[in-house]
């Protein structure tokens, strides 16, 4: 009998979502130390050293046992890597979720992300068993406000102060998607 997967590797049309790996270091340190990507990200300081990618990738190490994990979005046509997605503050006994992602802004506006998230929903609904998943997107951040709602997320208000960074606190609007609402 298979082994149960929470975090396995998933394949959109043009996409592979597969785990992070240390082979990722390069990639990620240049998407979390750019301040275009960063931008909106209030909850962690924007990289600046490699040793900041490489604590990120231990972080993710081992989703399976963890329970919460990030994928590297890449680009099947030419493996390029592209962005990330991933699960994490999985309440196990109420079966929600937050997801959380980031795109390598190159390709913002193209589709990437809302594909990469389509898997990655039907991935938590289905091999997580999930109810509801939650997102928390900067209240300035209108690009992924749009993301979400086109995914059938429900803006369900402003969740105010949810970050204290660099010494001011930041609204962010609360989204969810439930099972039921997802087809």
């Amino acid at each position: 009998m298979k082994e149960q997967r929470f975090f396995p590797e998933l394949e959109t049309n043009r996409l592979k979502l597969r785990n992070v790996k240390d082979a990722d270091t390069e990639f990620i340190f240049k998407l979390f130390s750019n301040e275009k990507i960063c931008e909106f990200l209030y909850d962690e300081e924007i990289f600046t050293k490699k040793e900041d990618a490489i604590e990120y990738i231990e972080w993710n190490r081992n989703p399976e046992e963890k329970g919460y994990n990030r994928w590297i979005i890449e680009k099947k046509d030419s493996i390029e890597e592209i962005g990330t997605c991933g699960f994490h503050l999985w309440d196990r006994t109420n079966h929600i979720a937050e997801i959380g992602y980031d795109l390598w802004y190159e390709f913002w506006g193209l589709g990437y992300m809302k594909e990469a998230l389509i898997a990655a929903i039907e991935s938590g609904f289905s091999n997580m068993k999930l109810n509801r998943i939650n997102a928390y997107v900067a209240v300035e951040n209108k690009k992924s406000s749009k993301t979400l709602e086109s995914l059938g997320f429900r803006n369900e208000g402003i969740y105010r102060d949810k970050h204290l960074f660099r010494g001011k606190y930041y609204d962010h609007f609360s989204y969810s998607l439930l099972k039921k609402d997802w087809n």
